[in-house]
């Protein structure tokens, strides 16, 4: 990687970890210039906005969560286990990530540009439909009967991620998203 790129990666694993705060602060160019102790025109430098900066994170989130998805359903033939396996994986991400976590939910997005959100919106949305997908070759191996609503399970379950997402950042990062997952994958995939 160049000088140019370690640069950017160091200012977004900042920024991620300026996320990390449970006090939630608002993440400034200024602030974010401090902890790296460089200039806010040094920021500008690699991104021309604050909202650039959150895009980068928001790409390695998507990059990180849809190449686990993708290798899930390349590797796993059953669907039921395939969504189990991509909302595990969503979790278990969302676990060690905790300021990644605070972007997922959109805390942090409150009063930033508004296409930072449908880009968030967009990611969930992708998750739905690999869930849904999921669903779908579930009951074509008859593991869920054939009028099975496969849209209305993968919302179900997507919410169930969002909730613990928000449960997650609430507690301040102290309840666990995969906490009783064994017992709750099983209500979850009735």
């Amino acid at each position: 990687m160049t000088a140019h790129g370690d640069r950017k990666l160091r200012i977004l694993q900042t920024m991620a970890a300026m996320l990390e705060d449970p006090a939630g602060e608002k993440i400034t160019t200024a602030a974010l210039a401090a902890r790296l102790e460089v200039s806010e025109a040094a920021l500008y430098r690699h991104f021309p906005s604050k909202a650039r900066m959150f895009e980068g994170l928001i790409d390695f989130i998507e990059n990180a969560l849809f190449s686990v998805v993708g290798q899930i359903v390349a590797e796993e033939a059953h669907g039921l286990r395939q969504a189990e396996l991509i909302l595990a994986a969503s979790l278990r991400f969302a676990g060690r990530n905790r300021g990644l976590t605070r972007l997922m939910i959109g805390d942090v997005l409150v009063h930033e540009h508004p296409r930072l959100m449908a880009r968030i919106n967009q990611l969930f949305e992708r998750l739905e439909a690999s869930l849904k997908q999921a669903l779908k070759i579930a009951v074509a191996q008859k593991d869920l009967p054939a009028e099975h609503d496969c849209a209305a399970h993968a919302d179900l379950l997507v919410c169930h991620l969002l909730g613990r997402l928000q449960r997650f950042v609430r507690s301040g990062f102290k309840d666990d998203p995969l906490s009783h997952w064994a017992a709750q994958w099983p209500l979850l995939a009735g």
